[in-house]
């Protein structure tokens, strides 16, 4: 199956086909209002600004799988995602990215890139580990996806290449999407 095979509905509820991003380069992540992680968004929207015009999306699904923190409505995360970041990217439906209900396009970016670890100098590392090991000593063997704001780049052709955690330096994730686009 292809990513651009998959349906997932917008924040106001309507159906939207990723081929709409054929040939775009994507930027997939899983969010939440009441994260550590959340300052990351003035980052994003700094990257979408920059490189949307040369063909990058960045595709933002709400979750509340960790730690209930996107609690939110749609209407009420956007609101905020707009009144304290400014984000003019898509934000889309709240969803499970892990476990039988997870939507199937977080099923295909985990097969493609599972989990390889955590950023060792991240300050937050720390707390992550201590909270995941608690929770499954062998978190580290399963592609689940581990924590708000994990994100995955996907090619101008569907290929997942890549998968961030939540520690990574953005500094690095843009790298990565320049040599893309």
């Amino acid at each position: 199956m292809s990513l651009y095979d998959l349906k997932v509905i917008n924040a106001r509820g309507e159906e939207v086909s990723l081929e709409e991003y054929k040939g775009k380069v994507l930027l997939i992540f899983n969010s939440a209002t009441r994260c550590g992680f959340t300052k990351q968004y003035d980052e994003l929207q700094d990257l979408y600004e920059k490189y949307q015009e040369q063909g990058l999306e960045i595709l933002d699904f709400p979750c509340n799988q960790f730690g209930g923190q996107a609690p939110e409505s749609e209407e009420e995360i956007v609101s905020f995602c707009d009144a304290n970041f400014g984000i003019t990217f898509p934000i889309f439906s709240k969803i499970e990215v892990n476990g039988e209900n997870a939507h199937p396009l977080f099923k295909h970016l985990v097969a493609e890139q599972g989990f390889k670890g955590f950023n060792e100098e991240h300050e937050l590392t720390p707390v992550l580990e201590d909270i995941l090991l608690k929770a499954d000593p062998n978190y580290q063997k399963n592609p689940d996806i581990k924590w708000n704001f994990t994100k995955f780049l996907v090619d101008r052709e569907g290929n997942v290449v890549q998968r961030f955690e939540p520690t990574e330096d953005l500094y690095d994730v843009e790298n990565k999407i320049r040599e893309l686009l």
